[in-house]
């Protein structure tokens, strides 16, 4: 079974390219909790952690950060890098 960048196992669940020609990948990480990204054809790029942070990429240089949301926070913390 592969492992992510932290070591966690994961099951391929799918992927393919969307109508819009957008690649996908999907992954399982049996816990109930899931990961995905889209990679698209203007540049942009997005991912949806197994953690629950997301992340996502305008494909001109700006990037946006949401970490998991804490026990507790009534709302999301994002961050542009």
């Amino acid at each position: 079974m592969p492992k992510d960048s932290k070591g966690n196992s994961y099951e391929h669940k799918s992927s393919g390219v969307n109508s819009q020609g957008n690649h996908y990948c999907s992954r399982d990480f049996g816990n109930g909790s899931n990961a995905y990204h889209y990679s698209n054809s203007n540049g942009s790029y997005y991912y949806s952690n197994s953690d629950g942070s997301k992340y996502y990429n305008d494909g001109k240089g700006a990037g946006y950060f949401s970490p998991p949301a804490a026990s507790g926070s009534d709302g999301d913390s994002s961050s542009k890098k």
